[in-house]
């Protein structure tokens, strides 16, 4: 399944909305949209994973892109992953760079 790649601003926060699958395959597209957001300015990036039905380890890489890319007073926010992809946020250890949050 591809992956549709969203990118607004609301508020003080950008706002990345992914859906579909994250792979290797996939992933050079949420990069250029996380450069993007990099330039924004916002003190949050929240990252939307609701629909995103599979990470492979390239979504991990992808995560931590994001975190080298945007400023270190930058809050990142994975929003809605379901259990198997927060699990491996979590079992990666990247739950202590970016924040799990359920909605």
């Amino acid at each position: 399944m591809p992956l549709s790649v969203s990118l607004s601003i609301e508020g003080d926060t950008t706002v990345i909305e992914l859906a579909g699958e994250l792979d290797a395959k996939t992933a050079p597209e949420f990069h250029q949209t996380i450069e993007k957001a990099a330039g924004h300015g916002t003190s949050t990036v929240e990252i939307r994973m609701a629909a995103v039905g599979y990470m492979a380890s390239a979504g991990l890489r992808s995560l931590v892109f994001a975190r080298q890319k945007v400023a270190d007073h930058v809050t990142i926010k994975v929003v809605g992953a379901i259990e198997p992809v927060s699990r491996t946020i979590r079992t990666a250890g990247l739950d202590r760079s970016v924040v799990l949050c359920d909605q």
